[in-house]
C-alpha cells in the first residue's frame, strides 16, 4: 500500500481498543515531536484533549463519522474520522487530516 504511506495528508489507523496500528509517513512527520513511530502501539486516547477523547468514543460506541474542518498554523484542514468494519463488526477508527485551500470551488452534482 504504498500510495496510502505516501499520500500528502496524515492517515492514523486504531484498532477497536483505541490503539494505533498504523500511521503513513506524513503522520509520523507531523507528530515526530510526540514520538513519531513510537506513537504505533500507543493508546489513541492518550495522545487527545479531554474533548477530543470523548468524540473518539461517541465514534466507537456509535459507528458514526466526525468530520470537520480545523485552521492551524495558516493552513486550512479537513478532519474526518470514520469507523471502520470487518463483515459488520467495527475495528476500529481511521483518521485522515488532509490540507484545503481556505477558499475553493463547491460543485453540485445531481
Amino acid at each position: 500500500m504504498e500510495w496510502i504511506d505516501k499520500l500528502d495528508g496524515n492517515v492514523i489507523v486504531s484498532d477497536s481498543a483505541g490503539k494505533i496500528i498504523y500511521m503513513n509517513e506524513k503522520a509520523i512527520s507531523a507528530y515526530e515531536k510526540d514520538g513519531g513511530k513510537d506513537l504505533i502501539g500507543k493508546d489513541l486516547l492518550e495522545c487527545h484533549s479531554e474533548s477530543s477523547r470523548k468524540k473518539i468514543l461517541e465514534i466507537m460506541r456509535s459507528g458514526r463519522k466526525n468530520v470537520y474542518t480545523i485552521g492551524k498554523k495558516g493552513k486550512k484542514k479537513i478532519i474526518y474520522q470514520s469507523p471502520w468494519f470487518v463483515d459488520g463488526n467495527f475495528r476500529g477508527i481511521i483518521e485522515l487530516s488532509l490540507e484545503i485551500p481556505f477558499e475553493m470551488p463547491h460543485y453540485i452534482r445531481d
